[in-house]
């Protein structure tokens, strides 16, 4: 729709530059198509235009008189030719402009709503902060905390149990002293038992109350029926402490666990109050950071919000050591770079994603990854020790669920850092899904470096966590040792054990020096499995296949992820119809077998 200055504009134009009879022409054209062309009335009718303003109306309309038909039609192909394509032209320009100020409208409503979510993230992380430092000062008196005590020159951090725990060591030693008091009591009675059935005197001297002097005391010897009546008394009331000890013992174990997720936290408030990212900053201009989750040794990990895609990440901020020589830091981000690669193309639904890669300054970089609830399976097993054989089943296929694909895309990644702490709990139980984390340490399986017989040369001896490697991991030579992904399988097996017997395979109770020093997983040429708990066969022939001291003689990822172990409803019946099927109902007979022996 034209206006009056677009109309005005569009005439002059053409006055301009049209002269003689085709000016004219084009000028009572335009006033026939005036209801066309939309235009003010006042403007174009000859009788009602300013002279000053459109002289050459005015001047054209007594020409046009004298042109007649001839000239109309001339004016109206010239409209159509030129005058049409303008009017559409400023249409657009009119659509533009609406759709332009329709688009600085809505981007200043998104910025108010993200400016508004900014400030409920906010105010409810802060809400979250002061509730999680309420209970943790509730607790510190229910359950305990740690206190500077000083040593000579220096001091260090000793822990004090809450009344929690104290009033659960009073109970214990209440019972404790109640059975001392039994036993003592037990005692004295013995030396008061009455002669056996066989050799006891006339009936008339039983009826008797003899007395006989011990230790200068005098003991009445009680009847038979007295002697066992006292007797089942004492032993119900041992009873009765055995109960009441055990439950305490219950309850101990639990305030245990309790306990270590309230030291746990009292970490975490601890570092998360003296973090430089505490107070919410806003990272790369789109993460919102909200409360710390963890820390490690050069890290930070937040729980955050993605302002752009609306939705929980968690942001990894790697802070460098300022002491550090460039040299140093620029291995770790080359390091870090390599690992935000790997991982940038990996898509399953057990891998954790991760989302985005960014620098700070020279010294901190962030990471940007998947969000979940729960815990890791290491915080798991050490609150709850082992779990069914079902459940680290199910969470056994997981994990051998992505090491296929691991395995099947191009080129294929050797994991290499598998161990309960990289194991993420989506729930936080047992019994829900899992995504592996952490692909700081994993290898690219290219063909520069690959070889399909030897496997590749190990570039990093000495890193990864010593308790999950399998043997040929600690093989010292001339030459760096060759793995492959049976690498990951023998970190399955150490998983799995640990998660049906609460200990690990091999160096359980060892550090990582001494399991270097001592050479204990170079010793570690066959697994043993305790009586308790009880698991299942093919359980621990499946644990053997997976832990076989020899790289040659353990089974790789792709025979794993075929197993019949970790197939439904074949688990007991094994075809041997297929080579490979041939191999693993050989190897899990001469397991049986040697188990057996």
């Amino acid at each position: 729709m034209f206006v009056e200055k677009d109309a005005k504009f569009s005439c002059d134009w053409w006055y301009t530059f049209i002269t003689g009879s085709a000016k004219q022409s084009l000028i009572y054209g335009i006033w026939q198509h005036r209801a066309f062309l939309q235009l003010p009335k006042t403007d174009l009718h000859p009788a009602q235009t300013d002279p000053g303003r459109h002289g050459p109306f005015i001047e054209f309309f007594h020409v046009s008189e004298m042109l007649g038909n001839a000239a109309s039609e001339a004016a109206s192909q010239l409209i159509k030719k030129f005058f049409f394509p303008l009017k559409a032209n400023c249409d657009l320009r009119r659509q533009i402009d609406e759709q332009q100020k329709m688009l600085e409208k809505y981007k200043e409503r998104l910025n108010r709503c993200v400016t508004m979510s900014k400030k409920l993230l906010i105010e409810k992380s802060k809400q979250e902060k002061m509730a999680c430092r309420d209970k943790s000062m509730q607790d510190r008196l229910r359950l305990g905390h740690f206190t500077t005590v000083r040593h000579g020159a220096s001091f260090t951090e000793q822990w004090t149990d809450g009344y929690a725990f104290q009033n659960l060591i009073k109970q214990q030693e209440r019972i404790n002293s109640q059975r001392e008091e039994i036993e003592r009591q037990r005692k004295m009675l013995a030396k008061r038992k009455p002669p056996a059935m066989g050799q006891a005197p006339p009936a008339t001297n039983e009826q008797k109350q003899r007395k006989s002097k011990t230790n200068g005391a005098e003991n009445e010897t009680l009847t038979l029926a007295e002697y066992h009546e006292q007797e089942e008394i004492f032993k119900l009331r041992l009873g009765h402490l055995k109960k009441e000890e055990a439950e305490i013992q219950a309850e101990l174990e639990r305030l245990e666990r309790v306990r270590n997720l309230h030291i746990r936290e009292l970490k975490r408030i601890h570092n998360e109050d003296n973090s430089q990212f505490k107070d919410h900053p806003t990272l790369n201009d789109r993460y919102l950071l909200l409360h710390l989750l963890g820390r490690g040794g050069f890290s930070e990990v937040y729980k955050a919000f993605d302002l752009t895609e609306q939705r929980y990440v968690a942001v990894k901020i790697h802070q460098l050591n300022k002491n550090w020589r460039d040299e140093k830091k620029e291995n770790y981000h080359k390091h870090a770079c390599r690992e935000y690669r790997i991982h940038k193309e990996l898509d399953h639904p057990r891998i954790v994603k991760l989302y985005d890669y960014f620098s700070l300054d020279t010294d901190s970089f962030c990471t940007v990854l998947e969000y979940c609830e729960g815990n890791d399976l290491d915080f798991y097993l050490k609150q709850h020790k082992l779990m069914s054989e079902k459940e680290a089943r199910s969470i056994i296929m997981q994990i051998v669920n992505a090491l296929k694909y691991l395995n099947e895309i191009k080129p294929p990644i050797i994991h290499y850092d598998l161990k309960p702490g990289n194991i993420l709990l989506v729930n936080g139980t047992a019994c829900g899904e899992i995504k592996i984390t952490d692909f700081g340490l994993s290898k690219i399986m290219d063909d520069d470096s690959y070889n399909s017989v030897d496997g590749m040369e190990l570039t990093s001896q000495g890193a990864g966590t010593y308790w999950y490697l399998p043997p040929e991991c600690f093989v010292v030579g001339k030459e760096p040792p060759k793995i492959s992904n049976k690498v990951d399988v023998w970190s399955v097996g150490v998983i799995f054990y640990q998660c049906l017997y609460g200990r690990k395979p091999f160096g359980h109770n060892q550090s990582q020096q001494d399991i270097l020093q001592e050479n204990t997983i170079l010793k570690a040429t066959e697994v043993q499995f305790p009586p308790k708990p009880v698991v299942t066969p093919e359980a621990k022939a499946f644990i053997r296949r997976c832990l076989a001291y020899r790289k040659e003689d353990r089974i790789d990822v792709q025979q794993l992820a075929c197993d019949p172990y970790l197939l439904p409803h074949i688990r007991k019946s094994v075809s041997t119809s297929s080579p490979a099927g041939a191999a693993i109902a050989s190897t899990s007979g001469a397991s049986n077998n040697s188990s057996s022996n």
